[in-house]
């Protein structure tokens, strides 16, 4: 029976034992290391997928929007708040932040300040006519509030702010929180959302109108309903479009808006296009851009 001669020293077994846990232990902490490479790899391509898909998305859309811009030789900017997905979508951002005077757009405003404060009775209430040959046909004979604001009259409108009033009109301005809430001195009374201090944004265009649809504004539950009656401008069995259109004429360019929102598919998209007018055939892009654009959403328009 051979014996071993050179037996292994317990102080050895001992270090070898430890080499060996060692190795283990750093092969553990290389591959735990390796993984974690991987995965901090891995996750901002990820990332990077998903914002460059979002970024296609949105540049594709505003390149829509860009084109119908330029297909009618118009410069300006529009946004479309989608309300249940909770999302705006908008070609000249910049633009949509800048402040305008709202012209004929403040017919909305103003409508409902005349009905809540009763200087008219109701949408069917005729006012007469002064006799005073204006422009626009549809001006010349006496209207209730329904045809002035289907024509837009800015004598009629002329008449229910002189009716309400400096002190009532700035009140109800500043309560109902619109643009920068400035109607100037009592001699404007009948003129400052024309050529006077009151400015509103785009953006702020969409933030009224959908203060206007859920009821949020500070007037009677009468005469919101009402004012959103007078504005439907386009009705089908399929969606409503209430909307107003403005155009301030005293600068240079003249500027052109169309603001309201389509009922469509139990959804609302709310809208405000601002434009530049250089000639009078430019005012028919304001409808013929929100159309378009909206029809880049997918959204079925006669």
């Amino acid at each position: 029976m051979l014996l071993n001669r050179n037996p292994l020293n317990p102080k050895k077994i001992l270090k070898i034992t430890a080499v060996v846990l060692g190795l283990s232990s750093f092969s553990g902490v290389l591959l735990a290391t390796t993984q974690a490479q991987s995965i901090s790899t891995i996750s901002p391509v990820k990332t990077k997928l998903s914002s460059s898909e979002n970024i296609t998305q949105k540049d594709n859309l505003e390149l829509k929007f860009e084109r119908h811009f330029k297909e009618l030789g118009i410069e300006g900017s529009i946004i479309i708040y989608d309300s249940n997905r909770n999302h705006s979508y908008q070609y000249n951002p910049t633009r949509n932040q800048t402040p305008f005077l709202p012209a004929s757009t403040f017919k909305i405003l103003n409508s409902l300040i005349a009905l809540e404060t009763k200087v008219i009775a109701d949408e069917k209430t005729v006012l007469t006519w002064d006799g005073i040959q204006r422009s626009i046909p549809g001006w010349n004979q006496d209207l209730n509030m329904r045809e002035a604001f289907k024509v837009s009259a800015v004598w009629f409108y002329q008449i229910l702010a002189r009716r309400v009033g400096y002190e009532q009109m700035k009140y109800w301005v500043t309560q109902a929180d619109y643009g920068n809430k400035t109607i100037g001195k009592a001699e404007n009374i009948d003129h400052f959302w024309l050529d006077g201090e009151l400015r509103i944004t785009p953006q702020e265009q969409i933030q009224f109108l959908r203060r206007l649809y859920s009821n949020e504004l500070p007037f009677s539950t009468r005469s919101l309903s009402l004012v959103k009656d007078i504005m439907v401008a386009e009705k089908t069995q399929d969606y409503t479009i209430r909307a107003k259109t403005g155009w301030e004429s005293k600068g240079t360019p003249n500027i052109g808006w169309y603001v309201g929102y389509l009922e469509q598919n139990q959804n609302v998209y709310f809208f405000a296009t601002n434009i530049d007018i250089h000639k009078p055939e430019d005012a028919d892009a304001r409808k013929v851009l929100t159309r378009r654009c909206l029809q880049d959403l997918s959204l079925a328009l006669q």
